[in-house]
């Protein structure tokens, strides 16, 4: 009684945090779902069921309903397949390369699967409140046409069996990973579409992120008893598995003759279920901060066992990092897990590859662990807004690494991501953050985009509105948009309600463009200074002036589109707040005063935080007369 009284409480905390946006007239769906699954690890194939509560909170009447059936992706012919096939630069992950007539030839890993080698996902007696519906699948959608339309504001009940292949390890989920593990079961279970105020979100899996529907999880996973499970969610029969828990404390009560164990999880308000499993898996757990158990499920494999065991109290760092710059962990358990193929976050767990070196397993922990806060709590559309997603996660992550194991050389937390930046910016290859995840013409563009330009676009808003004013938006961010779906607007408007500042166009040009930010101190004129600005993105603008003498001054010219002034950031200089720049003229002058003498030195932007493609003309040493 006292474990269903602390499962009811948890599901009851997790849901009162659903639906706090604060945008009026905001509402976001809802689905329970509840499974039964069996897996044979002799075939890689599992069978379960599925009863789902779904309720339509959107004003929309809903005629279908969309399900995901990522494994599909997983076939000879797919669209993933024709994706690896046709981009000039495929994931080096799931093509092979061989030599062809003195040439190297890539192929797609999928193109080569065998019928016992595919993934696939088959759904059958589909059923809406007892009633037979109509199902079509397309690739790696079910589109499910229902037998009594559901009304805004109402519930409605699904049913349905399905059964699943794991296929070989490719990308993210499958079987025998490199490193040997047996099951990375991510993506695996038919999962419904997610339906906001953009409507339906039934994107053909190609290779990227995801968009899901909040709701509370009870899954029960029968597998050989051999086998340790690490998954998203709470253990509920601890006692009865033993089968990794030995270690924790737990009395174990299982049958010794039993085949196989059935693992009882429950997630409360989360938008995703995922897990991992083998038969070597070491499982430890540490206490984290505000009681949070921090799982972590690795093979026993001796050359890394050193750097996983060492790892672990740095997780309880992050976890302590992410509460204090971000916000509270609303869950008490998070699971580190080896397995998938490189890492990958999911709800309450992340899948990494775990034969790293100690800074590597840290760094690919630091950053899987914030998406915790950015897409499992934040739940932005990472389709369509990866940006947000990957780029604040690895600002987030960078700093934490920065603080918890910090580099030998030290160096900005951003260098890498500001360097990749400018590359790409310069490279002609660029395209808009607005660019569905999917749809980029390379690989390489895609990331640089999502992971580095979307973390310069939180660096940079420190230039703009201060570095107290981010930390503060970031933040309310947090507090204001988690557990709901936050888009670009909403962490626009919360910056511009903490500094006062107007935002709107950083948000146009720096995500729906690809303008490039380019100033140059364009003449000196004994105590007159002209600036130029050549990229067509404007910016507010830091100028340090050093004189002769050797004393500093510090001018800001203010971006008349912001109607605002940042506070100092250079507090131990004397600021001259200059009147603003107006986008429209392409260049600036400005004097000195002229009892300082001679100009020894002129500085664009000190802090290297405003991402100027062409930083050699930001600095000028004037002749002295």
């Amino acid at each position: 009684m006292k474990k269903l009284i602390t499962n009811l409480f948890i599901l009851t905390v997790g849901f009162s945090f659903a639906q706090n946006n604060p945008n009026p007239g905001y509402w976001q769906q809802h689905v329970d779902y509840k499974m039964n699954v069996n897996m044979d690890v002799k075939k890689y194939q599992y069978k379960g069921n599925q009863e789902l509560a779904y309720t339509n909170n959107s004003p929309d009447t809903l005629k279908k309903v969309f399900f995901h059936l990522y494994n599909n992706a997983f076939q000879p012919g797919s669209a993933m397949d024709l994706r690896l096939q046709t981009i000039a630069d495929p994931d080096k992950r799931m093509v092979r390369k061989f030599m062809k007539e003195n040439k190297e030839v890539k192929e797609s890993k999928i193109s080569t699967l065998k019928p016992n080698e595919i993934g696939y996902l088959n759904v059958s007696n589909f059923k809406q409140n007892g009633m037979v519906a109509q199902t079509r699948v397309v690739g790696t959608v079910l589109e499910v046409t229902l037998p009594q339309a559901i009304l805004p504001k109402s519930s409605t009940n699904f049913t349905l069996d399905f059964d699943g292949q794991v296929p070989l390890q490719i990308r993210r989920s499958g079987r025998n990973s490199e490193e040997n593990v047996a099951l990375s079961m991510t993506q695996w279970y038919p999962k419904m579409a997610e339906y906001d105020f953009e409507g339906w979100h039934a994107d053909t899996y190609i290779a990227r992120e995801f968009h899901g529907v909040w709701g509370n999880f009870d899954v029960n996973i029968t597998i050989d008893k051999e086998y340790t499970i690490g998954s998203t969610g709470y253990l509920q029969n601890k006692n009865e598995i033993g089968k990794g828990y030995e270690d924790a404390g737990v009395v174990v009560k299982y049958p010794k003759k039993t085949k196989t164990l059935t693992w009882h999880f429950v997630a409360p308000n989360v938008h995703d279920f995922a897990w991992g499993a083998d038969a070597e898996y070491i499982h430890d757990k540490i206490m984290g901060e505000n009681d949070t158990e921090l799982h972590f499920f690795y093979k026993n494999k001796k050359e890394n066992i050193e750097n996983w065991k060492k790892m672990q109290p740095k997780t309880a760092e992050l976890l302590a990092y992410f509460n204090k710059h971000v916000g509270t962990y609303p869950y008490k358990q998070y699971s580190v897990i080896q397995g998938g193929d490189g890492g990958m976050e999911y709800a309450m767990c992340t899948l990494i590859t775990g034969n790293r070196s100690y800074g590597s397993l840290v760094g690919v922990t630091a950053h899987e662990f914030a998406h915790s806060w950015f897409q499992h709590i934040l739940a932005t559309n990472e389709s369509k807004h990866c940006w947000m997603d990957e780029g604040f996660t690895t600002f987030i992550s960078d700093l934490a690494m920065n603080e918890i194991l910090p580099p030998k050389e030290p160096e900005s937390p951003f260098a890498d991501s500001y360097s990749n930046y400018v590359f790409v910016a310069n490279s002609g290859k660029e395209q808009p953050l607005t660019t569905h995840a999917d749809r980029y013409d390379l690989n390489q563009s895609y990331g640089i985009g999502a992971y580095s330009k979307g973390e310069i676009f939180l660096a940079q808003l420190g230039y703009i509105i201060g570095q107290e004013n981010l930390e503060k938006t970031i933040k309310k961010y947090y507090a204001d948009y988690k557990f709901t779906h936050p888009t670009p607007n909403d962490i626009k408007r919360t910056a511009e309600k903490v500094s006062g500042a107007n935002l709107d166009w950083y948000l146009n040009e720096w995500t729906q463009t690809t303008n490039t930010i380019d100033y140059s101190i364009k003449s000196v004129e004994n105590n007159k200074i002209t600036l130029e600005r050549k990229g067509r993105m404007p910016m507010p603008i830091d100028v340090v002036v050093e004189y002769s003498n050797g004393d500093k001054e510090y001018f800001y010219i203010p971006n008349t589109l912001m109607r605002w002034e940042k506070p100092n950031p250079y507090t131990h200089l004397k600021r001259t707040v200059l009147n603003g720049w107006d986008w429209a003229h392409p260049t600036y002058t400005f004097e000195t005063p002229k009892e300082k003498g001679g100009i020894k030195i002129i500085v664009i932007d000190p802090s290297n935080l405003m991402a100027d493609v062409k930083k050699e003309d930001n600095v000028k040493y004037p002749k002295q007369p």
